[in-house]
């Protein structure tokens, strides 16, 4: 694909003499989102794909072809980025029989040039489920945190104006977890901003924390939770 071969001339070239190909299955989508799938004619029942515009769904030892059909519906029908809708479609796909031997694994990595923490690596989100009794609610609830604690990205419909209101919150919250011992004023002053921020890098939240007087209703929302916990 680096030589700018096509989906279908580049999966060709990787079955071409495949002494395996009987049993493998592979996709391959371009950067045109053109799609070309393989599953071979000894894949273990059930096995095949469903393919659209830049992805494919597949596998084998599947429940049947429901499996694949709702997971390319959910890829679809899902919004947000394509981590989101790779999330949905594993949900989907599990919910319509998944594995017929159960659960163990799952996974979900998503490059994007210099999209890892900081701009290091190209992995944009790279994460694994070895070995749980539900393993994709598990890869879900890991994807929250790494979301919160590494993903910038937020729609700015979910930003909060920190208004009176919200800063009663902060403190009552805040000092409920030991970050803030000041009175609750509703004045967002320099004590109330020093616990937020404390809060904040306690948690990993920095790609989260703003300077100009608003706030995430995520950030928001997990201070609420954790005090509620306490």
């Amino acid at each position: 694909m680096e030589c700018e071969y096509s989906a279908g001339e580049t999966l060709h070239t990787l079955l071409e003499g495949d002494p395996f190909s009987r049993i493998s299955q592979v996709a391959v989508v371009d950067v045109q989102g053109h799609v070309d799938v393989h599953t071979g004619a000894d894949c273990y029942r059930w096995a095949g794909h469903t393919t659209g515009k830049g992805y494919s769904c597949q596998g084998n030892f599947l429940a049947g072809p429901q499996v694949v059909k709702s997971m390319a519906e959910a890829y679809e029908k899902a919004s947000g980025e394509l981590v989101d809708r790779l999330l949905a479609a594993l949900s989907a796909g599990q919910t319509a029989g998944g594995d017929r031997r159960g659960q163990q694994s799952a996974a979900l990595l998503v490059v994007r040039d210099k999209g890892g923490y900081m701009g290091f690596t190209d992995k944009y989100v790279d994460l694994r489920v070895d070995d749980h009794e539900h393993p994709i609610e598990e890869l879900h609830r890991i994807f929250r945190v790494y979301d919160m604690t590494l993903l910038s990205r937020e729609d700015p419909k979910n930003l909060l104006t920190i208004d009176r209101h919200i800063v009663t919150i902060l403190q009552r919250d805040l000092k409920k977890l030991g970050f803030y011992d000041g009175s609750i004023s509703g004045a967002y002053d320099e004590p109330t901003q020093k616990a937020f921020k404390d809060f904040i890098e306690n948690n990993n939240f920095e790609s989260k924390l703003r300077q100009d007087g608003l706030i995430w209703k995520s950030v928001l929302n997990y201070l609420e939770e954790a005090a509620r916990e306490r």
